[in-house]
């Protein structure tokens, strides 16, 4: 893909955090400590990526804006641009030594996500869109499935843990869903979530109480493959609510309507 100045920064700073995070995984994954040992170097790891994601950003565009899931809002001096970065989505899975997380970079521009990138270092697959262009993996056009049948369709949540609240509605959901579908997978990171459904790996996501930096990327990345995105609920924003439902255009009304207990 032929993209901006901006996607291109964006890309290498995504892969320049990745090989960092790739050498810190490989420790991880023989880390014989403590939770709280092993949670704290992946801490170390997550902000490590973070500096390096904001010096390449902040270096190349020092005007915007910066929203990180580690470090405090800055407002830019170009009020109209931000960063919306997670260093590390898949925290979890990272801990554990699952070879599934992500790098997730977006820019806002006024307001609304104009460029975004999902790197997995791991399976060294880099998926990028921006606004108008298309999206892309590893620079091959990617789109939707084409699958109609609910049948035949996998979709992806989160499912929440330790107590939270939302517990109850999720249970709810997947009570009306999984009868009627092939199957429902929790992976543990939303931003691939969304990539996946960009790739045509998943008919469709939904999730609750997300952050704008689990989803800015992913969220464009898979409406410009050609998936509809909505909130979840009707009315809402999917940024500043943090909820969010996508899938393909032949299954979105049937898979939304049973999310939303219609």
């Amino acid at each position: 893909m032929q993209g901006s100045a901006n996607l291109n920064i964006m890309i290498k700073a995504a892969r320049k955090a990745g090989r960092s995070l790739v050498k810190d995984f490989r420790e991880v994954e023989n880390l014989q400590v403590s939770m709280k040992g092993a949670g704290d170097f992946v801490s170390r790891a997550d902000l490590a990526a973070e500096r390096i994601i904001r010096d390449e950003l902040t270096t190349a565009r020092r005007t915007y804006g910066w929203m990180g899931e580690e470090s405090d809002e800055v407002k830019g001096e170009d009020p109209t641009r931000r960063w919306i970065v997670d260093p590390l989505d898949g925290t979890t899975n990272f801990l554990h030594g699952l070879p599934h997380w992500a790098v997730s970079i977006a820019l806002e521009h006024k307001g609304e996500v104009v460029a975004g990138v999902v790197f997995d270092p791991a399976k060294d697959e880099l998926f990028a869109a921006e606004k108008g262009q298309g999206a892309f993996m590893n620079q091959t056009r990617i789109r939707v499935s084409a699958r109609s049948r609910m049948i035949e369709a996998i979709f992806a949540t989160g499912l929440p843990f330790g107590g939270r609240a939302d517990l109850p509605e999720t249970l709810q959901d997947l009570a009306r869903l999984l009868p009627g579908c092939a199957g429902v997978r929790r992976w543990g990171a939303a931003a691939l979530d969304l990539a996946y459904v960009a790739a045509g790996r998943y008919e469709g996501f939904w999730e609750r109480r997300l952050h704008p930096w689990d989803m800015a990327a992913g969220l464009l990345i898979a409406r410009e493959a050609g998936a509809l995105v909505e909130p979840l609920r009707p009315g809402g924003d999917v940024l500043a609510d943090g909820e969010i439902i996508c899938a393909n255009g032949p299954l979105f009304e049937t898979f939304s309507s049973l999310i939303r207990g219609r």
